[in-house]
């Protein structure tokens, strides 16, 4: 039985559906990066991050995307907190563990109502908006014509449902320790509870 989700949402830019490394992509829709080969579909719910792989052909992809990849910078991420903050209050949705890194979100969060991939559509838009709001927007500059800019954010994201409470604890301590491991600062934020099986 599912008693929550581990949720990890990219960055514009972090994960492309043909990183060597594999991706849940099956197409690669942007004409201008075929050229860096087919999409790498892979069905495990692991996390790939440090499989070994061509670094080289990655960034190389990265460079030819329409826009630079976004890194967000603390400040951007505090921002992006906020606006988590207020849309997980909205959803009543238990969070135990969260990190916003520069190209990447980990959340450990309980089962809710709806499926993970609603829960991040949710946080993306409510993080979109805060960084509009506080005039922190990293696309802001790609302004179109019709006065829209471009989602900070990948369309899509990488889901784990997790089925016992061995799983979930494995999960806040893979997501409180996410920052130490790139030699950044732990993160603490005031939606995030205890976790208490």
């Amino acid at each position: 039985m599912v008693i929550g989700y581990h949720i990890i949402i990219g960055a514009y830019g972090f994960w492309l559906p043909n990183d060597p490394r594999g991706s849940w992509s099956s197409e690669v829709w942007a004409k201008h990066l075929r050229q860096f080969g087919r999409a790498t579909k892979v069905d495990t719910r692991h996390s790939l991050a440090h499989r070994e792989h061509d670094h080289t052909k990655r960034l190389k992809a990265k460079q030819r995307l329409k826009y630079p990849p976004v890194r967000f910078t603390g400040v951007q991420a505090r921002a992006v907190g906020r606006g988590f903050a207020k849309s997980i209050a909205e959803l009543s949705l238990n969070v135990y563990a969260c990190v916003i890194m520069p190209d990447h979100v980990h959340l450990a969060t309980g089962r809710y109502q709806s499926k993970a991939e609603y829960i991040a559509g949710y946080l993306k838009r409510a993080g979109t908006q805060r960084l509009s709001i506080e005039r922190l927007h990293p696309m802001e500059k790609y302004q179109r014509p019709d006065g829209r800019v471009p989602t900070p954010w990948a369309k899509s994201g990488w889901f784990v449902y997790l089925n016992t409470p061995n799983e979930m604890r494995n999960c806040i301590r893979y997501v409180e320790e996410n920052p130490i491991k790139e030699g950044l600062p732990r993160q603490r934020w005031s939606f995030v509870e205890p976790y208490e099986p």
